[in-house]
Parts: structure tokens; sequence; C-alpha cells
């Protein structure tokens, strides 16, 4: 099965149109002001679908909806911000626990028919969905089991991120389509067979990333004796003008390579400032008394970077059998989008939307967490996964293993 930039291109602007005006039903009902902040296409291991709401407390509404598509939707929000919308239909709902759950429910349940009231317009088919069902709790409660009979480790997943102006809150919206009929519409919806990219394809590249990931990690470790861990790896597709929001506004420490060959594009190994400070004097040979960045810990970091680019990007290499190189680290300190944007405006010149590739490390021992983003050249990764053969699949982890 095959799917093209064109039909993911278009499923993402449908998935954004349809968050939009889910917000606006609930910005009408409410008298709030929100907008939607960003609309992306993952393929991610069902495993870490939720990994976004693993740390807290979150309420919301499950639906299933069948046709054409058939699959599951959720709608998220965290405790405080459900309380917020709540009290804003009725004044001091939020106190009284049915009022809540029933408030929570006719929103969701008002957005959501919208929401999936665009799709079906679009497919010129009818599409429905079941009542809602309140559920609450952290990131695995809120989503939905897989189907019965459901084969496939990885999922595509798309993802819908509203923040509101002046309020703290926020919510999500996540869709689960089965995947035999996202990929037949997929199919039908595009338009140039060489556009398609093989499913199958993604999949195995995605695991290439993991297994990079996870590669990653234990140099990490072997640099510094902290016992690091893959958390998550997933492949996106969004419009080249949303990448930026992807890090998001807190600052990091971290390097950008360029990389040249097929694919070519940037790579980037980023830390959040407290942890560049902690994973950098555990690689130092003498203690520093030190709260702040100093020329030391970035040398660090940039020596780090170094080494975990060169894994990823032999990796890739490796796997999809072609040459790529790589310039040396840069090293960046600055807020999250302003790192990314000049470097989505490089690839902007040549293509509307991009895949990211996103991995994450965490650690136990100390305070460190690090995120590693890909973003390649969209026409030359597609021509990269057509050359790549599907049956090496079973040799992508020992590749890698002897390309690091």
């Amino acid at each position: 099965m095959k799917v093209d930039v064109q039909s993911l291109g278009t499923f993402n602007r449908l998935a954004h149109e349809g968050a939009e005006q889910a917000t606006a039903s609930l910005c009408q009902m409410t008298g709030l002001d929100a907008v939607v902040d960003v609309t992306k296409i993952t393929l991610v291991d069902r495993a870490d679908v939720g990994e976004q709401l693993a740390d807290g407390e979150f309420v919301g509404v499950q639906f299933a909806f069948d046709g054409e598509l058939a699959g599951d939707t959720v709608l998220v929000f965290d405790r405080a911000g459900s309380e917020t919308i709540v009290d804003s239909l009725v004044p001091g709902g939020s106190d009284d626990e049915a009022m809540a759950r029933s408030s929570v429910e006719e929103i969701g349940n008002i957005m959501m028919s919208g929401f999936i009231d665009g799709w079906a317009d679009f497919l010129e088919t009818t599409i429905e969905h079941s009542p809602p069902e309140y559920v609450t709790g952290d990131g695995a409660a809120m989503l939905p089991d897989p189907p019965e009979g459901a084969n496939r480790d990885q999922v595509f997943v798309f993802k819908s991120e509203i923040e509101w102006v002046g309020e703290s809150v926020s919510f999500y919206i996540y869709m689960f389509p089965e995947y035999d009929p996202l990929a037949d519409v997929m199919a039908r919806t595009g338009d140039t067979e060489d556009d398609a990219i093989p499913i199958d394809k993604l999949e195995v590249f995605n695991e290439m990333t993991k297994d990079g990931t996870q590669q990653a990690a234990a140099n990490v470790e072997m640099m510094t004796g902290i016992e690091t861990e893959a958390e998550v790896t997933r492949l996106s597709f969004a419009p080249i003008e949303d990448v930026p929001k992807q890090v998001g506004t807190d600052t990091y420490v971290g390097t950008v390579v360029e990389f040249t060959g097929v694919p070519s594009g940037f790579l980037l190994v980023l830390f959040d400032e407290a942890s560049a400070v902690h994973i950098a004097e555990a690689m130092m040979p003498v203690e520093m008394d030190a709260e702040e960045l100093t020329d030391q810990h970035k040398a660090a970091i940039e020596e780090l970077g170094n080494i975990m680019t060169s894994g990823f990007v032999d990796g890739w290499a490796n796997v999809l059998q072609t040459s790529v190189e790589h310039t040396p680290p840069r090293l960046v300190h600055d807020m999250g989008r302003a790192i990314v944007d000049p470097l989505a405006a490089q690839v902007g010149q040549y293509q509307e939307h991009a895949f990211i590739i996103d991995s994450e490390m965490r650690t136990d021992d100390i305070a460190f967490g690090a995120e590693i983003h890909a973003l390649p050249n969209e026409k030359e990764l597609r021509q990269a996964l057509d050359e790549l053969l599907v049956e090496r699949a079973d040799e992508t982890e020992a590749d890698v293993e002897t390309i690091f």
C-alpha cells in the first residue's frame, strides 16, 4: 500500500480544519478565545501514542466512527483546563462532579461532531459516530484500546494541539483511523504515482530511527556513566510553517548539523538548559560549581552532539545504502522555535510540507532529557525510501549496531 505527499497534505489540512471548527464551537459556547496551534500526522508505535499525556491528570471523551473511514477519536482536556471550561458554561459547575462530567460530554459531542462531519463532507460520504464516552486519567487511560485483530505495531495518528489566549488551558484532539481504510482513501485521493511512498518503507525507516535513538542513548551512557533510555521515536508530517512549533518556546542548548547526500537536511540534538548543565558535568573530569552554562559545558555538549549525530547519519547511510556526509556540529543556545525557524525556512524553499523525525531520551539518575530532531529533504527522502529494500528490515538493527 502506498500514500503520496499530496494526500498526506490534504489529510493534514482536513484534520487542521476540523480542529479549527471544533475549537470555534467551543469558543462560541464558552466565550473563551483559542487557536489551533499545530496539526500533524504521526507514524508511531501504538504504545508511544499517549506520551504527551503520561504525566498529569486529564478528562475527555472518546468516540468510535465508522464508514469509509473507521476508527476512534479522543478529545482530551487537562484537568485544570476542563474546570475553566465547565465554569465558563455553568459558573461553579466544576465543583459538582456530575455537572462537570455532563458538561464535558456535551462540549465533546458538539466539537467532535463537527470534526468528523468535515471528513465526511470531503469524502462525499456518511461517517457515523458513537455517543461520547467520558474518560479520565493519565495517558493510557485516555486512549482507546486497539481494534480487535489489529496486527500492526505502528499506527497513523492525527493530533491537533489547541492553545488558549490568556488562559491556562490546553486540549488535544487525537484521531486514530484504522490502517486499511485510511490507506485506501489516501491512495484514492493522490494524483501521481511518482509522489507515492510505500507505507511499509515508512515503517522500516521509523524502526531504523528507533534503533539509532537507542544507540545514541547507549553512547550517552558510555560517555557519562549515566544509565540512559530511548523513550519515544516518531515520524511526523506537517506543513513546513508548522515545523518550528513542534519544538516550542522553551530554551534549549545543543547542536545543529547539515547533512548532504540522499537524503539531505538538518539534524538537531537539543537539551533543555538544566539537562545541558547536568549531562555536561557528568562528562567532565573534575566537579564544576556552576549553575549556568560555561564554555566548558558548551564544549562538552558540542562533543556529545557530534557523537550522537554521527551515529544517526551513518546509520541512515548504512540502512538506505547511500552516502551521507554531515558538517561539524554548530552549537546553538536559544528558544526552540528560534533555532528551528531558519532551518525550516531553508528546507521550505523546495517543499510545502516536511517529514519530521523526533526522538527523546530520559534518565532516572539525574535531571536529564534530550531530544533529537531531523528535518530531511522530502523528495530525497522519498528517493531513498523508494530504493530501500523492505526485506532488509530484519537486518536493520544489526546494520545499525555495526555502524556505531
